[in-house]
């Protein structure tokens, strides 16, 4: 799974990497949070695409998932592009989807948000108690992007659900967390992958602005920084019966 892809340095990261990682690894499957890909808040139909067709198997999204209205229409058309399944049940789109494996190997993929420091959402623990026991009648192998400010909600997500999914995995905060590991019950985990975006910046964005912002608190709009980037992942590897076995982190410096 890559971090956070943040902007066009972002998509085309992944789109100049990802053949070469899926050459590596030879991966089953490949998810991407895709929720700051366009511009560097939302997704578009485009941006979307541009993830997919690099090699990309499922998107997940997060807060901002309706930042760029042109998804709504998409979101429903396409399968693959999750928004978080603790959303409100009127909203467009899907929390989850079955991916089948060349090799007919079906992998869950689930997208919750957390609440703490975040807009209030429905409680993402007693949906993905909900969700996770739907599609374990499905297949064992189940991967959860929890996205969500608090390090603690993403790490009591991951308690609660260790031995029923594969591995709950953070996004949101584009920075890469030092905490991978595998939980008692087989659950693998990290509290945040990363980002996928440009290297001399905060959270992907000019520093200047977001520096600018801190210092006077007046309304400042972001926009992506330049430059080298930055692809950071998780590799998980897993059991038939949905156990994780290994979880490791990686972090790969582009250039221009």
């Amino acid at each position: 799974m890559l971090g956070d892809v943040v902007g066009r340095p972002g998509r085309e990261t992944v789109a100049k990497l990802l053949p070469e990682l899926r050459d590596e690894y030879t991966p089953d499957l490949v998810i991407a949070n895709g929720e700051n890909a366009a511009g560097g808040l939302g997704i578009t139909k485009d941006a979307a695409q541009t993830l997919l067709k690099a090699g990309v198997d499922v998107i997940t999204l997060g807060n901002h998932t309706w930042t760029k209205k042109d998804i709504i229409p998409f979101i429903d058309e396409e399968p693959r592009l999750l928004r978080p399944a603790n959303f409100p049940p009127m909203v467009p789109g899907r929390g989850s989807f079955v991916y089948k494996t060349a090799a007919g190997v079906e992998i869950a993929v689930v997208n919750l948000v957390g609440r703490t420091f975040m807009v209030p959402v429905d409680d993402p623990f007693r949906v993905a108690d909900e969700l996770v026991g739907r599609l374990r009648a499905i297949t064992p192998i189940i991967f959860v992007d929890m996205h969500a400010e608090a390090t603690s909600e993403k790490s009591a997500m991951a308690w609660r659900l260790d031995g029923k999914v594969t591995a709950v995995l953070g996004t949101h905060t584009h920075i890469q967390t030092a905490d991978e590991r595998i939980f008692p019950k087989g659950t693998a985990y990290i509290t945040d992958i990363g980002m996928v975006g440009p290297t001399d910046s905060i959270l992907g964005m000019r520093p200047e602005l977001v520096i600018n912002k801190f210092i006077t608190q007046m309304p400042q709009k972001f926009e992506v920084a330049g430059g080298p980037t930055v692809a950071m992942a998780v590799i998980v590897d897993f059991e038939a019966n949905g156990r994780a076995t290994s979880i490791a982190r990686l972090c790969i410096r582009a250039t221009d």
